[in-house]
C-alpha cells in the first residue's frame, strides 16, 4: 500500500477520529478541577472547554505541527501505510487507557505510534534524534513546571487571602476558576490539535498535494473542530481520577492548578514542543495538594499515572509496528 490519492481521504478521517478520541480522553484534563470543585456542572464544563479548544487556533500558530510533521521522523520515508498504522496504534492505546480510567498522554500515544510505524518501514535510522531530545526532556520538565508553579501559586494566593472572609474567598475563587479553566482549555486545544495537523500535513505532503510542508487553514479548522467535539463527550472515567483521586480540591486550588498548567502549556507551545496536557495538569494538581501537606496527595494514584506515562510511547509504538506489518501482510 503506497501513498496515493484514493487513500488520503479515509486516512484523514481516521486522523480526525484520533483527534476526537484525544478530546474525549483529555477532556478530563480541562474539566476535572472545575467539576470537582462544583464551579460548573459536568455539562456546562464540557461546553466551556470545547469552545476554548476550538478558538485556540486564533491564538497559537503551527509550530508544534511542524515539529510533529518534519522534526521527529524522516518525512521522506513516510507513506500512507506508515501514517495509517501510527494512527491505529495511537487510537488503540487511547481506548485501552480510557477504559481503565488512566490519564495517559494522547500526544505521546500519537508520537509513539508514528515512530513505531516509521521504524517498521525504515528502521531506527528514520528517527530524527534532535526532534526527540526536546520532546523527551519536556516529558519531565513540563509537569515539573506545572508542579512548581501550582505549589507557588497556592502559597501566594493563600498568603494574599489568609485574612479574608472564607465566603468572599470562595466566591472570587469560583469566578477566577472560570478564567483558569478557559486558559487551560485554550492551551490544550492549541498544543494537542496541532499534533493531528502535523500528521495530516505530512500525509498531504507525501501524497504530492502540498509542494512544501505547510498546514492549510482547512486542516487547522478540522483538527480544532474534532478535538472540541471529543471534549464535548466528556471523559468521565478519567475525570474521577483527576478530580477526586489525586487530592481534594477547592475552587482556589482549582484556580491555582489550572493557571499553573496553562502557563506551562503556553510556554511549550510557544517553543513548538509537543507536550502532554495530562502530565502538566497532574503535576499542577499534585503541587497544589502538597502545599497543604504531603499526605494530602494520594501519591499511589500519582505513581500509577506515571507508569501509564512511561509505557505510552513504547506501547503505542509496538502496537503501530505490529499494525504496519499486518497491513503489509494483507495488502
Amino acid at each position: 500500500m503506497e501513498t496515493s490519492l484514493y487513500l488520503i481521504v479515509p486516512i484523514i478521517v481516521i486522523a480526525l477520529i484520533f483527534d476526537f478520541t484525544n478530546g474525549m480522553h483529555d477532556a478530563a484534563n480541562s474539566i476535572s478541577t472545575v467539576v470537582s470543585t462544583r464551579v460548573l456542572t459536568p455539562r456546562q464544563a464540557v461546553v466551556w472547554a470545547a469552545f476554548f479548544n476550538f478558538i485556540a487556533f486564533l491564538i497559537f500558530g503551527t509550530g508544534v505541527a511542524h515539529t510533529i510533521g518534519t522534526g521527529m521522523v524522516d518525512i521522506n520515508i513516510v507513506t500512507a501505510t506508515v501514517i495509517l498504522a501510527g494512527l491505529i496504534g495511537a487510537i488503540s492505546w487511547n481506548m485501552i487507557t480510557w477504559f481503565f480510567g488512566l490519564p495517559s498522554s494522547s500526544s505521546h500515544a500519537l508520537i509513539g505510534g508514528y515512530a513505531g510505524a516509521a521504524i517498521a518501514k525504515g528502521g531506527f535510522g528514520v528517527i530524527i534524534a534532535s526532534g526527540w531530545y526536546k520532546t523527551v526532556i519536556f516529558i519531565f520538565v513540563a509537569p515539573l513546571i506545572g508542579l512548581v508553579m501550582g505549589l507557588l501559586l497556592k502559597v501566594i494566593t493563600t498568603w494574599i487571602v489568609h485574612k479574608q472572609n472564607p465566603t468572599s474567598i470562595n466566591i472570587w475563587s469560583r469566578r477566577l476558576q472560570l478564567l483558569s479553566a478557559a486558559a487551560f482549555s485554550l492551551g490544550h486545544g492549541g498544543n494537542d490539535a496541532q499534533k493531528t495537523m502535523g500528521i495530516i500535513a505530512s500525509l498531504l505532503f507525501t501524497g504530492g498535494l502540498l509542494q512544501t510542508f505547510e498546514v492549510p487553514l482547512w486542516v487547522v479548522l478540522s483538527a480544532h473542530a474534532a478535538i472540541a467535539m471529543g471534549t464535548l463527550t466528556g471523559g468521565w472515567r478519567i475525570v474521577k481520577t483527576m478530580g477526586q483521586k489525586i487530592t481534594k480540591l477547592r475552587p482556589i486550588d482549582g484556580f491555582c492548578a489550572e493557571t499553573a498548567a496553562a502557563s506551562s502549556i503556553f510556554f511549550s507551545t510557544h517553543l513548538g514542543i509537543p507536550v502532554s496536557t495530562t502530565h502538566v495538569i497532574t503535576g499542577a494538581i499534585s503541587g497544589v495538594g502538597a502545599v497543604n501537606r504531603l499526605s494530602a496527595v494520594r501519591w499511589g494514584v500519582t505513581l500509577r499515572i506515571v507508569w501509564a506515562w512511561i509505557f505510552t510511547i513504547p506501547a503505542s509504538g509496538i502496537m503501530s509496528l505490529l499494525v504496519y506489518y499486518l497491513i503489509k501482510l494483507v495488502s
